[in-house]
């Protein structure tokens, strides 16, 4: 029995996916790295060489009246793997992409069923390319080692079952949106080159959705926040004779005008987690904000200009937000009294001509550090 499918992506894509995966490998965070489970569902087809078994019951003396073909079932696999980095992972598991079969109706008068049944093993090389930080595109390729099992039976031929196991290649490419640090879904379209048991080789295509999930992730941060005592009543004290008054408090000390702190003190890169470092110099800044009166703070996020307008818009405001919420729970600053918001780099500290190169290399990114900033400007300060 051969198998053939419909075509999907074609390998070349897959690679070229893959090559820019690996060259954008060397910018990610060691804190993506880690072990990963997953399990996929999905829909299996293959398409029976009708034109072969013809030609078979023809050399053994039979003619096909007619041929009904079972080309399509249900497919699972369950993995797991390990990133090495954000962009490339190490991933293996087992699969299982169904039965599939045919029913020749054969002159002299008689029949001719087959059907093959495919399991196996693979190990695939995933490059994974981000498009925001939830949403991500991926390719893979591989080998997989399957395990065809096929049967015949039919009318005068007698029944056999021939088995065959063999090496061979897998490619595919996915989608995949992140609900949060440790749950992910996919969606995939996979190729599997596969060995049937009487001399062929064809492709089997599995289309499946599943769910990641990612060990050792981060919870996120809880705010508590404690209600405040119940007031007590205090009786007035008993008149006493009247002392001159105590002299007036020292006014509180007076901030700066606007704070700049360093993104990459406060956050990891391409990140919006404050760092411990990043939380002792908020604390700080908190310290010499208590008691102070003012009129509104305003939290500004900026970025380099490496990435997308979009992307940095959106990484800035995070982080503009995560720094005022931070700010609010530390120093007790009124919600209403302090706003944030991000720039996506277009306001940058550095000077044109400054920082050279539109590639992406740790020399440009170690350059353009300044343009990576939060900014607390403290308006009516006294």
């Amino acid at each position: 029995m051969k198998l053939a499918t419909t075509k999907i992506a074609s390998t070349c894509g897959k690679l070229s996916l893959l090559a820019l995966a690996i060259s954008a490998g060397s910018l990610a965070m060691a804190d993506d790295a880690g072990w990963y489970i997953g399990a996929n569902v999905g829909a299996s087809r293959a398409t029976i060489d009708d034109a072969r078994i013809s030609s078979d019951l023809l050399g053994s003396g039979r003619y096909a009246a007619s041929i009904e073909d079972d080309n399509r079932s249900n497919g699972y696999k369950l993995f797991g793997g390990y990133r090495l980095n954000r962009n490339i992972a190490v991933e293996g598991g087992y699969f299982d992409l169904g039965d599939f079969g045919f029913k020749a109706t054969t002159v002299p008068a008689g029949t001719l069923n087959g059907n093959i049944k495919i399991r196996g093993l693979n190990l695939d090389l995933v490059g994974t390319l981000p498009i925001t930080e939830k949403f991500s595109v991926f390719g893979r390729i591989g080998a997989n080692y399957a395990q065809a099992r096929d049967s015949f039976s039919g009318t005068g031929m007698g029944d056999f079952n021939p088995s065959e196991r063999g090496t061979n290649l897998k490619v595919g490419l996915g989608v995949e949106y992140a609900f949060n640090d440790a749950w992910a879904m996919r969606g995939e379209l996979e190729r599997y080159r596969i060995n049937d048991a009487v001399g062929n080789k064809g492709d089997i295509d599995l289309a499946s959705v599943g769910l990641v999930y990612r060990f050792g992730a981060k919870a996120p941060a809880r705010v508590v926040r404690v209600a405040a005592p119940e007031p007590v009543y205090v009786a007035p004290p008993e008149p006493v004779a009247v002392l001159a008054p105590p002299p007036p408090p020292p006014p509180p000390p007076v901030l700066p005008a606007k704070v700049t702190f360093s993104a990459d003190s406060l956050f990891a890169f391409d990140k919006a987690t404050l760092k411990p470092t990043g939380q002792q110099e908020l604390d700080q800044f908190a310290a010499k904000l208590s008691g102070t009166n003012f009129d509104v703070i305003t939290v500004t996020g900026h970025t380099d200009r490496i990435g997308s307008n979009a992307y940095n818009q959106k990484l800035s405001e995070r982080r503009a937000e995560t720094v005022k919420n931070y700010l609010v729970s530390r120093a007790g600053i009124a919600q209403d009294k302090i706003a944030a918001k991000g720039v996506d780099g277009s306001d940058p500290v550095t000077k044109p001509g400054e920082c050279q190169g539109k590639k992406v290399s740790k020399a440009l990114i170690a350059c353009l550090q300044p343009d990576r900033r939060v900014e607390v400007e403290v308006s009516g300060t006294r």
